[in-house]
């Protein structure tokens, strides 16, 4: 909404000392107009399984159709229109 870069870095240290250093020195602190939030990195949680909409059963949790037609198989569509023949 603002057209600006979120921005977000992951930086590595070397001792346990210097990470609560950082944190205590720039969490808050104002770069460019910005403020900054520094915190020590934890595991994403886990995400509830997604449906699968590529095999040929219905996609997981509920199996709504919506109210659509079966597909038709494709097939090879050769011989669908006759072929224009030159002389």
């Amino acid at each position: 909404m603002t057209d600006r870069p979120r921005g977000f870095a992951f930086v590595e240290f070397g001792d346990a000392a210097a990470v609560s250093e950082a944190i205590e020195k720039l969490d808050g602190a104002e770069l460019n107009g910005r403020n900054l939030r520094v915190s020590e990195a934890r595991d994403r949680a886990p995400r509830p399984p997604q449906p699968n909409f590529m095999d040929d059963g219905p996609p997981m949790g509920g199996g709504m159709d919506f109210g659509r037609k079966p597909a038709k198989p494709k097939g090879s569509r050769r011989g669908l229109r006759g072929r224009k023949r030159g002389f």
